[in-house]
């Protein structure tokens, strides 16, 4: 064998036992590093009022701002101290954490069942803060409500420059007014 064929062939074992090493070495890293876990969302799925999109600012991160203006509202709708109702939101909304993160995209057919949800947090808060439950339940759609017509009044103008545009004919806009009146969109 020549000289040069020799060092060819020792080269390319070198490589060989480099690469077998660096590989050796990464799947040994690979399973001795634990890989971060997903962490339970601070909110439950399909609840606007203690956890959900509307109460903790889910998509946004206004979580905190988003929590105190909710409590805030709903004291003052139930006579209540504003530090109660934070507690007892946060009480309601920790106790219903989901076990795992809601999957993506989402399952057909595995939609939470809203009104069980409303209810129950309803009754946690009349337990929590000891008033009757349908006071309580009373004061979160009346606070639901508002929300909802607040949303539509902001979509106004936007539908009404999109229908001056030609975007939309005034039928759509209404249709869509109307869902948002009827909290069938915004948020949800």
């Amino acid at each position: 064998m020549s000289r040069t064929t020799k060092i060819a062939l020792s080269l390319g074992a070198a490589a060989v036992a480099l690469g077998a090493g660096l590989g050796v070495a990464g799947v040994a890293a690979a399973t001795t590093t634990p890989s971060p876990s997903p962490t339970p969302s601070s909110s439950a799925p399909g609840d606007t009022f203690a956890g959900g999109h509307g109460m903790h600012g889910g998509r946004h991160g206004h979580g905190g701002a988003q929590l105190g203006n909710r409590a805030r509202e709903l004291a003052a709708k139930l006579g209540v101290d504003e530090a109660k109702v934070a507690d007892a939101l946060k009480a309601f909304r920790d106790a219903n954490r989901p076990s795992a993160p809601p999957a993506t995209p989402p399952v057909p057919g595995q939609k939470p069942d809203r009104a069980a949800r409303e209810k129950a947090l309803a009754a946690s808060l009349a337990k929590s803060l000891g008033l009757d439950e349908a006071k309580v339940t009373a004061a979160l759609e009346e606070l639901r409500a508002a929300k909802h017509a607040n949303h539509a009044a902001a979509l106004k103008p936007r539908l009404d420059q999109a229908v001056k545009d030609g975007t939309l004919t005034q039928a759509e806009a209404d249709a869509v007014t109307k869902a948002a009146e009827k909290g069938v969109i915004g948020g949800r």
